[in-house]
């Protein structure tokens, strides 16, 4: 796992740009708060956080000085209601924060804030990031391809997201996935299928096991689960196609086993037009926002040179679209591809 940190720190953090920022004024993705992610860097010490099992979760219970916490409390307690209740500050009174944590594990080194209700002990986590152009485009993405709403605001280099509740892939696969039935195991794998094609189409990356989380719900009288990414920092960044394939990082192999041996290719294959069918009705549904932000993406750079011309060769062998060739960054490869998927979403792709 460090050599993995170390792997994935040298992607450079892409700055917002103007174009991104009207974007984001235009679909109601910006607010103003009172205090920036480079605020929180200030804390003055900090303790490691343990599982329940005693294991370092490479999380830092950070603490800040006096004199500024209760400053620094109020204005957490502000971005709880710009996420959740549209800023309404009747309910600040009732709000406290029971705790700020720091991790420096991959990109986007986040806080996790933990608020809680004080008339019903209920709480909620929400991250703080510095903004990264990669992971909105990520964010953005995921809410006009998949099924799943994402709630999170941007002001000026900071970006604030509601935590995605679920058990994180290599917990759930060391520590649930042997006590599944095995129908509980087919519908866990056909989901996985589906998530991997998503995945492709979409070009988002680095999808192994802790960057994905499975959503058990109870229906009547069975457990339907769901996948779906956590992590956004490697949207269209990688030059390697297998980087956008999730079946080929080795955290994932207890997964595609059991594709294999619960599925024919026949069967994979039925499940990979299914979700390409349900992309393309998202995307023609959502065809004016996602316009709007191709448009932008192409005109911003996410990824070296290098990254873009190896991924635009390796989808062309992939898939055998011409197009492919005349894309000249990140931007122009993720529209051909979805232009490509909506003329052939029944096809190899």
């Amino acid at each position: 796992m460090q050599k993995d940190t170390k792997r994935q720190q040298k992607k450079p953090c892409y700055p917002v740009s103007d174009d991104l920022v009207r974007y984001l004024d235009k679909y109601k993705r910006t607010t103003k708060t009172s205090i920036l992610y480079e605020d929180l860097l200030r804390f003055s010490g900090y303790i490691s956080v343990e599982d329940k099992f005693g294991n370092d979760t490479l999380w830092l219970r950070v603490y800040y000085p006096e004199h500024e916490y209760a400053e620094i409390e109020s204005s957490l307690t502000k971005i709880y209601t710009l996420l959740h209740s549209d800023g309404d500050v009747n309910t600040l009174q009732h709000l406290t924060v029971d705790s700020i944590d720091f991790c420096s594990f991959g990109n986007s080194q986040p806080f996790r804030v933990k608020v809680r209700n004080k008339l019903n002990d209920i709480y909620t986590n929400f991250y703080i990031k510095k903004a990264d152009a990669s992971r909105i485009y990520g964010l953005e993405l995921e809410e006009m391809l998949s099924p799943y709403t994402m709630n999170y605001i941007v002001h000026k280099d900071t970006l604030i997201e509601e935590h995605i509740m679920g058990i994180p892939g290599d917990v759930f696969i060391k520590e649930h996935l042997a006590q599944c039935s095995e129908l509980e195991k087919s519908q866990i794998a056909k989901e996985y299928v589906k998530f991997n094609e998503r995945c492709l189409i979409g070009l988002l990356g680095d999808m192994r096991s802790y960057n994905y989380v499975i959503i058990p719900t109870h229906d009547f009288d069975h457990v339907v689960y769901r996948i779906r990414p956590i992590d956004f920092d490697q949207q269209c960044y990688e030059g390697n196609l297998k980087f956008y394939l999730p079946q080929f990082f080795k955290e994932n192999n207890v997964i595609v086993r059991l594709v294999i041996e619960k599925f024919k290719d026949t069967s994979i294959e039925q499940y990979r037009k299914e979700i390409r069918s349900v992309l393309v009705r998202r995307v023609l549904s959502n065809k004016e926002r996602l316009e709007d932000l191709l448009n932008v993406m192409k005109h911003d750079t996410v990824a070296p040179q290098e990254h873009v011309n190896q991924l635009k060769t390796d989808l062309y062998d992939y898939v055998h679209e011409k197009a492919f060739k005349y894309c000249d960054n990140m931007g122009e490869v993720l529209e051909t591809a979805i232009d490509f998927t909506i003329k052939n979403y029944r096809s190899v792709f």
